[in-house]
């Protein structure tokens, strides 16, 4: 199995902190509807 380098995944702005975060492997089947970096920006979205 050959290896995908970090740089080459996809990546999204978070809308809370405006920080760009990679795609994770637990997002694969809901990538397009990930807009969050993280739980704690989830849960702060005001």
């Amino acid at each position: 199995m050959r290896m995908i380098k970090k740089a080459q995944l996809a990546t999204k702005i978070c809308v809370v902190c405006q920080k760009p975060f990679a795609w994770r492997k637990k997002w694969q089947l809901v990538w397009d509807e990930v807009k969050f970096c993280s739980e704690r920006c989830r849960r702060h979205k005001n």
